[in-house]
This record gives C-alpha cells, sequence and structure tokens, in this order.
C-alpha cells in the first residue's frame, strides 16, 4: 500500500513538471542591428551635422590663434634681427633685445592657449557624442523591446557588434527573425517633414587634429 502511494506521488509529479513545461511557450529569439538604428536615427543625422558645424567653428578660432601667434613669431623675428645689426647703435640693440624676450613670453602664451582651446574642444566634442550616444541607444532599445515583445519575442540579440576576439555575436540567424527594419520604422515614425539632413560620421574630430590645420612655428623650427 505504502509503495502504491509513493508511485502515486512520483505519477502526480511527473504529470504537473508536464503541465508547467507545455505552460512555457516555446522560446522565440529574434535579432536587432543597433548600430544601424543608431546611425541611421534622424536625431542621429541632425545631432552629428551640429557636431559638424561646431567643429568648423571651432577651426575657424583655432586658426585665428595660430594666425595671430605667427604673426607674433614675425614680429620676433624683426626684433632679433635688430638686436644683431651691426648698424644699429648699442642703445638699439639692447632694446631691441628686451622687446625680443617680451615677444617670445608673448609666443609661448599663445602656444599655451592655442594647446589649451584644443583639448577644451576636443573634450567638449567627445563628450557630448558620448551623451548623446548613451541617451539614443536607451531610446533605440526600448522602442526595439516593444517591437520584439508585440512579435512575441522572449529574447532579443544586438547582432552589430563584435565580441572581444572580432568574431560577431551570431555566427548565422535567418534574416527572417531579423527585426532591424521594422524598428527602424518605428525610432523614424516622427522624422520631421523639412529633416532631410545628410548621415554624417558618427563621431566628428576634434579641432585641430587635422594635419593640415596650422601652426605657430617657434623660431629656429622647422615646418613640419
Amino acid at each position: 500500500m505504502k509503495k502504491s502511494i509513493q508511485s502515486l506521488f512520483a505519477l502526480s509529479a511527473f504529470a504537473a513538471a508536464a503541465v508547467i513545461a507545455q505552460a512555457q511557450p516555446a522560446p522565440k529569439i529574434l535579432v536587432v542591428q543597433m548600430a544601424k538604428l543608431y546611425d541611421s536615427h534622424y536625431k542621429t543625422e541632425e545631432q552629428n551635422a551640429k557636431l559638424h558645424g561646431d567643429e568648423q567653428k571651432a577651426q575657424e578660432e583655432l586658426d585665428r590663434l595660430n594666425k595671430e601667434g605667427n604673426s607674433l613669431v614675425e614680429k620676433y623675428k624683426e626684433l632679433a634681427e635688430q638686436a644683431n645689426n651691426p648698424a644699429v647703435t648699442a642703445e638699439a640693440k639692447t632694446k631691441a633685445q628686451a622687446d625680443a624676450q617680451r615677444m617670445m613670453a608673448d609666443i609661448q602664451r599663445k602656444q599655451t592657449e592655442v594647446q589649451s582651446f584644443q583639448q577644451q574642444t576636443r573634450n567638449s566634442l567627445q563628450q557630448r557624442i558620448k551623451n548623446f550616444r548613451d541617451l539614443m541607444i536607451e531610446e533605440i532599445s526600448k522602442i526595439a523591446v516593444d517591437v520584439a515583445k508585440r512579435k512575441g519575442a522572449t529574447l532579443l540579440i544586438d547582432g552589430s557588434g563584435p565580441t572581444l576576439i572580432g568574431v560577431s555575436n551570431i555566427i548565422y540567424s535567418d534574416p527572417g527573425y531579423d527585426i532591424t527594419e521594422e524598428v527602424l520604422k518605428e525610432i523614424n515614425k516622427d522624422r520631421p517633414a523639412a529633416s532631410t539632413t545628410p548621415a554624417a560620421p558618427a563621431a566628428a574630430p576634434a579641432a585641430g587634429t587635422s594635419s593640415d590645420s596650422a601652426k605657430i612655428t617657434l623660431p629656429g623650427s622647422k615646418k613640419p
């Protein structure tokens, strides 16, 4: 009798487990390309256009500072020539040397100003890019999750980024399970009618980093 009761309990437990297993939905995995969604979002395009414009303004300011610095260099050279001119009186040479030293100090201060401006501009642009990217990824993720839930997904995977060893997170996926285009329509449904801004690089280079930017050239040094 005791064995019969134990068997009955075992059968009941097995039946309950089977019912629970049947009640759980079959896993449904969907894929989304987060990088594409970020780059193709109209807000990203607008932000990139703003960053590009601000970078151009910063470059213009940098060119102005460099022009001022190089003007000081030219004045220094003139004073140095006067100080070394044998036809100039000793008093004039002494004055020229003193003026040249003060001019060199002004040049060095201008160099410091240029370097400080470059660093501050670079840091500002990079921080703006990071803040914007963080907000957009959060916004896009919420929309992607909503779309995935509507399609009955139990798991949503980002298929856009490689792993630490350079291999894609997803080796293979059926295109039918990729909801990127559907999410893309969702996130851009509120695009302003006049928003025709072309996509720009996601990370605008900081001002003054281009190889052909003007620089202050100290007396006695060669331009690169």
